[in-house]
């Protein structure tokens, strides 16, 4: 048999545990109410009916101001979904897309149009051997080579399409006995392809 002062511990443990979750529950119903809103609803605890003084005739209440927006959770949610949509781009109507389509396609018509006009040009590739004269840089400037190249066949200028290098040397390497020099010998660059025009 269970003694008297443990079955009074057990209750008040079970009163205080049912408290609070009494408590936690009527705090977080007050917390989800919006601020600036009319208090929660009591849980059936009215309050004593306040009576007023008879008051003489006044004028009519005038009319509240209009109630302010209420920051609740739903009203926040709605404003960032409002924002999110300004983030993406907007959507084109059918006809905008069909002309924006239609745009491009006059313009990649157009230039295929200016590219094969200039490949209309009458062009020809010829084949020879014409040196590339050294540019200011050091280096063989080939272009130049390719329209030599052109005009000694009668065109006016071209584009090097194939090139080839040579080492030239000075007689002194075929002297017997002597030694080679790093000056005795350079290397050529020729055009050898060209299309010209």
């Amino acid at each position: 048999m269970a003694r008297p002062d443990k079955l009074i511990a057990m209750a008040r443990a079970q009163v205080a545990t049912a408290g609070a979750a009494l408590l936690t529950l009527l705090i977080a119903a007050g917390a989800g109410w919006p601020q600036g809103a009319s208090p929660p609803p009591s849980l059936g605890v009215q309050e004593p009916a306040q009576q007023a003084p008879p008051q003489q005739s006044q004028p009519a209440p005038s009319p509240s101001p209009p109630r302010e927006e209420n920051p609740g959770l739903l009203n926040d949610m709605g404003r960032l979904f409002e924002k999110s949509l300004s983030i993406l781009p907007t959507l084109k109507s059918p006809q905008e897309t069909i002309d924006d389509l239609n745009s491009r396609a006059r313009d990649a018509a157009r230039d295929a149009s200016d590219s094969l006009s200039r490949l209309a040009k009458p062009s020809s590739m010829v084949s020879g051997r014409m040196l590339c004269p050294v540019s200011a840089s050091g280096a063989p400037d080939c272009n130049l080579g390719a329209d030599k190249l052109c005009q000694s066949k009668g065109f006016k200028e071209g584009k090097s399409l194939n090139s080839n290098s040579a080492e030239t040397c000075s007689a002194k390497v075929l002297i017997p006995g002597r030694t080679r020099k790093p000056d005795d010998c350079r290397t050529d660059n020729y055009v050898t392809q060209a299309l010209c025009q």
